[in-house]
């Protein structure tokens, strides 16, 4: 699961619309990372959504051997103000440290990574854009290309790679893993990138075959609860 991760740029930006999964692929890989012995920051960017955010898990992903970094008054879930921690360019300066940002679900939340360009160098940074052809902004090509170059157009950074997660929670089915492949590819064609990832609930990825662009990378759900 997840062979080619450590291959990625040391700096990985995901990026996604709300309800992609965006955090939950985020958590999930970073988690794999610290798993293969690195050293892993997972910066919480997301300034835009109150919910469903990497800070909420900081306790068990610290427990883990991660560092998680959010606002700049520490990682209270409930508190809703855009305020980003200087703490951020700490580990963005460190050629060693594995750095995982976390960012807000539209070109509003992109905002927040114009104060780091001059740590984002092209070639120094991996920018994925996660897809969930169940939601209805990002359901068709046109959708998809909107977002990413809104975005693009907002961070003046390139997305590298795409992240098939089509997802139905945890009524997730093959089916819609597939749809969300052909929607992925085809994106993938039209901006000559690759999809680096199929993201799904583990049950599921072993349901899958090995022969579709992109690594399968099984996940589990993190950020919901069971009752979710």
């Amino acid at each position: 699961m997840g062979s080619n991760i450590s291959n990625d740029k040391r700096i990985r930006i995901i990026i996604g619309h709300y309800g992609s999964g965006k955090t939950e692929f985020a958590v999930n890989y970073a988690l794999a990372l610290s798993k293969r012995g690195k050293h892993v920051s997972l910066c919480d960017l997301d300034i835009v959504n109150p919910y469903f955010r990497s800070r909420e898990k900081a306790e068990m992903l610290e427990s883990a051997g991660i560092t998680v970094i959010s606002g700049a008054r520490g990682h209270q879930a409930n508190l809703d103000i855009p305020m980003i921690s200087a703490a951020i360019l700490g580990p963005l300066q460190q050629p060693e440290e594995q750095v995982i940002l976390d960012v807000g679900g539209d070109s509003v939340g992109a905002r927040v990574l114009a104060r780091y360009h001059p740590n984002l160098k092209e070639g120094d940074y991996d920018m994925f854009c996660v897809i969930n052809a169940n939601r209805e902004q990002t359901q068709d090509v046109q959708g998809v290309l909107s977002h990413i170059k809104a975005i693009e157009a907002t961070a003046g950074l390139k997305v590298t790679g795409l992240i098939n997660n089509t997802h139905m929670l945890r009524e997730t089915t093959t089916e819609d893993v597939m749809r969300g492949q052909l929607l992925s590819e085809e994106v993938s064609r039209l901006l000559e990138i690759p999809v680096k990832y199929i993201s799904t609930l583990s049950s599921v990825a072993a349901e899958l075959e090995g022969s579709m662009a992109g690594e399968i990378f099984p996940i589990r759900m993190v950020m919901r609860e069971d009752w979710m």
